[in-house]
């Protein structure tokens, strides 16, 4: 007579030895995974910008920025009154920037400069969490070395992390894309991001 009990025993053993195996593979590659990219940040860390014009303290003449900022500097205070934020933005965009606060993406504009100014934080608390409570109409501050720049909420929207079409990098209108990952305190990587697009209204 075929024995169930002992089938189902085995069954069970097999299945224990299968899911250690699973977690000691998804450990071990996690932690090679994880030796790397602090190799990669430690080497983006030390990346500076390259450009012909002086890096400092930003001047702004005629519309035209003639030093940038050093990378990973701080050269302005963003400020959303509705929401109570108001963080520290630092030029470039990687690791260590995000752990300080909002990060310029470097492809994009500066304050000013007539195109788009996109900026990044995380969804943590006492970061980017509560970017999704603004509303249309709020405005949103970059007081920067060089001048204040005040920005009104048109769109809010959640857009997929590949959709690079929603965060265009464009030079005809000046416009503040602000944006962090979604669902909001997501655990592990997230695949939307929630996008807040704000008008120029003064200078």
């Amino acid at each position: 007579m075929f024995n169930f009990k002992k089938l189902f025993g085995a069954t069970i053993k097999s299945l224990i030895v299968a899911f250690l195996f699973i977690m000691i593979f998804v450990f071990t590659y996690e932690k090679t995974v994880s030796a790397t990219f602090e190799t990669i940040i430690t080497a983006l860390d030390t990346i500076t910008v390259s450009d012909d014009k002086a890096q400092g303290d930003p001047i702004f003449e005629n519309g035209v920025l003639v030093n940038y900022p050093a990378f990973g500097s701080k050269y302005a205070q963003i400020k959303i009154e509705s929401i109570e934020l108001d963080m520290p933005v630092y030029y470039g965009a990687n690791y260590t920037i995000l752990k300080s606060g909002i990060a310029h993406d470097d492809r994009s504009f500066f304050p000013g400069q007539g195109g788009s100014v996109i900026r990044a934080g995380h969804n943590f608390s006492g970061y980017l969490d509560k970017l999704p409570n603004t509303n249309i109409g709020d405005k949103i501050i970059l007081d920067t070395n060089y001048g204040v720049f005040t920005y009104e909420i048109y769109e809010q929207k959640i857009v997929k992390e590949t959709a690079l079409d929603e965060v265009p990098v464009q030079s005809e209108k000046e416009i503040l894309m602000l944006y962090t990952c979604w669902p909001i305190h997501n655990i592990g990587h997230a695949y939307e991001r929630y996008v807040v697009y704000a008008n120029l209204v003064t200078e």
